[in-house]
């Protein structure tokens, strides 16, 4: 209330200038700011001196000696490993795919009447429809008042209940912990269990993030140290999710490529990883390695052997291992079937999985859902775990 009389007082003094002559500016000798003058059509004093001292209205043009003021923020200025990241799939490809695709709304003649864009994997904008049940959960959760709406089935009800109970408050707005509501971990844990053939999963090795890209960025910051040929290097395979190649490039890590063999539907082959590994060695410390499984953009499925292959490949090297597996949901050959990294390492025994480190990630937003997930199985990492061994 301070704020808005003291702005008040000035837009007093400014609708005073209304009534006389307007100043030369070529007669200023010093410095200036120069601002609009209210005129007698825009409307109250009040209501003027409170939008004019707007942020967001003020039109303001700073001057210094005759010259505009630099700004801070710069092409010249931005940090450099920030303008080293590339993002192909969103880059000047799709932009000309939107150029396109506007001149065909506004009726320009093609040899083609639609763009069809592959450059990411967004379900919905190609079609696929979404779960009822998932978004009559979310407006239930964001408007409680609806659980008394007989429009509302009772499983979707049942579920937003049970939700807003483990909120603070019963309020989806209000703060939740650091991994993500507990119910909502409890529900991933049984999943994960289910999808793994009974495999125990443990709700305090899940983490929810916004989106999986966010996930493998909070764990790659986590792993990257070091300078010289002691930095973090950071095996990715190629063709990849340009994901990878961005952050490695703004945490200025070493990206060591390892190459699928398109030959043989873009297979990994486990001597690529040595090859690989054995390279990096001679300039940076390789201590991560990236796995897509099911490939993007490759679409290749692992093979339980291969999986056990990379696995054995990481407890010989002590690489820590980042499973992408958001497409699990996305096999579509009757020859394939997905197996998730944690299962396989589980089945490969104690020596393996006390050993090796894995964090795997998975999104709806890939399948049928539109909230993003991501799973965390770390061993002998304290932050994570708060124990020397996994529990799951």
């Amino acid at each position: 209330m301070q704020r808005l009389q003291v702005l008040a007082y000035r837009s007093v003094i400014a609708g005073a200038l209304d009534q006389q002559p307007l100043l030369s500016v070529n007669a200023l000798k010093t410095p200036c700011r120069i601002q609009p003058v209210r005129l007698k059509t825009q409307g109250s004093v009040e209501q003027y001196g409170l939008k004019r001292f707007s942020t967001a209205e003020a039109t303001v043009a700073t001057r210094e000696n005759g010259k505009m003021r630099e700004r801070t923020l710069t092409m010249d200025t931005i940090n450099p490993l920030v303008k080293a990241v590339e993002y192909a799939v969103r880059g000047p490809i799709v932009i000309k795919a939107g150029e396109i695709e506007k001149c065909l709304q506004e009726g320009v003649k093609k040899p083609f009447t639609e763009v069809i864009k592959a450059n990411i994997g967004d379900a919905h904008a190609m079609g696929q429809p979404p779960i009822t049940f998932l978004r009559q959960v979310v407006a239930l959760c964001t408007c409680p008042e609806l659980l008394e709406s007989p429009i509302f089935p009772e499983d979707a009800k049942l579920r937003a209940r049970r939700i807003l109970q483990a909120c603070e408050g019963r309020s989806l707005g209000s703060y939740s912990a650091s991994q993500g509501v507990d119910c909502i971990r409890e529900d991933i844990a049984a999943f994960i269990e289910q999808r793994d053939d009974g495999v125990p999963a443990n709700r305090d090795n899940i983490y929810l993030t916004t989106g999986a890209s966010d996930g493998i960025m909070s764990i790659l910051k986590l792993l990257v140290s070091g300078q010289g040929r002691s930095r973090t290097g950071v095996m990715i395979p190629i063709p990849q999710y340009p994901l990878y190649s961005a952050t490695i490039s703004e945490l200025e890590a070493v990206q060591v490529n390892y190459y699928l063999d398109e030959d043989n539907c873009w297979a990994l082959d486990v001597n690529e990883l040595y090859r690989a590994f054995n390279a990096a060695k001679k300039y940076c410390n390789p201590r991560v390695l990236c796995i897509i499984n099911p490939g993007n953009p490759t679409g290749q499925v692992q093979s339980k052997k291969c999986i056990e292959e990379v696995l054995h490949f990481a407890y010989e090297e002590k690489l820590f291992v980042l499973s992408d597996e958001v497409y699990q949901d996305n096999v579509y050959s009757p020859d394939c079937r997905f197996h998730s990294f944690k299962k396989v390492l589980y089945e490969m025994g104690p020596e393996y999985f006390n050993s090796v480190e894995l964090a795997s990630f998975h999104s709806t937003s890939k399948a049928t859902q539109e909230s993003v997930v991501s799973e965390v199985a770390t061993w002998r990492c304290s932050t994570w775990t708060r124990r020397s061994r996994p529990s799951w």
